[in-house]
């Protein structure tokens, strides 16, 4: 893997100078180290060759530590009436190109992203050589939703997920990410990550799986507490957390 970094936005009153880090991927081994090291896929600019990364505040399950909550339990039973089941899909077995599971995901995109995902990004998502597995989620024998994930070596990125907004009502996106942990967790595998962790609407990850950290800018922490506190004032932020409470700041980084 080689890390790189591009100068951002410059604030001299505060002496606040900001790069942003990236990482490209030189071979799907590294895939484990990488996730470890807080980066995640990016795929906004679809002209990119190389498979590059993004350092960002991101969520990890430790599967040595999961274990069902009750929210998950509250979930699953609740789900049980449909009778739902999945199917864990080597993309070598899948069809990418299949017009009615492109237009399945960026139907639900474009209802559900804040920024609806376009066609040509998709399919710039889904060439990715890191994606090795698609969940095939039914209920009745009718898809019921998607989920792109990259696994390597223990380690699962639960990437995308698309799914039937008609079961909303039955928390279907939330079960189908316990799911997906739950089956890593069966399969012996060592983390599960989730993506980015950013503002409020990001907590219902937060809430529901136990063995939870976050990537912090310099190692995973397990102050749950914390980073609700974070992302309930992501908008607030006016310069870095080091500037704003040096100790605590301190603190936290000699843990």
């Amino acid at each position: 893997m080689k890390i790189f970094r591009s100068e951002s936005f410059v604030d001299y009153k505060t002496y606040t100078f900001n790069y942003a880090t990236y990482c490209i991927k030189e071979g799907q081994k590294e895939l484990p180290q990488i996730y470890a090291q807080g980066f995640l896929p990016y795929s906004n600019n679809v002209k990119l060759q190389e498979e590059t990364y993004y350092l960002a505040r991101s969520l990890r399950i430790d599967l040595s530590l999961f274990k069902e909550s009750s929210e998950n339990r509250r979930v699953d039973r609740k789900m049980e009436a449909l009778n739902p089941s999945f199917d864990v899909i080597p993309v070598k077995d899948f069809n990418l190109n299949d017009a009615n599971f492109k237009s399945y995901c960026l139907d639900f995109a474009a209802k559900r992203f804040s920024e609806a995902i376009s066609e040509e990004r998709l399919d710039y998502i889904l060439a990715a050589k890191s994606i090795s597995h698609i969940f095939h989620f039914k209920i009745a024998e009718k898809t019921a939703g998607y989920v792109i994930s990259i696994i390597e070596n223990g380690t699962l990125h639960y990437w995308f997920a698309f799914f039937d907004l008609e079961y909303q009502t039955y928390a279907l996106g939330k079960w189908m990410m316990y799911s997906v942990i739950k089956w890593a967790f069966e399969q012996n595998m060592s983390y599960v990550y989730l993506g980015t962790c950013y503002g409020e609407k990001s907590l219902y990850k937060v809430r529901d799986f136990k063995g939870l950290s976050y990537f912090d800018g310099n190692q995973w922490d397990t102050d749950i507490k914390a980073l609700k506190s974070k992302c309930k004032s992501d908008q607030e932020f006016t310069t870095d957390e080091f500037k704003q409470d040096t100790e605590l700041f301190l603190q936290r980084l000699q843990k």
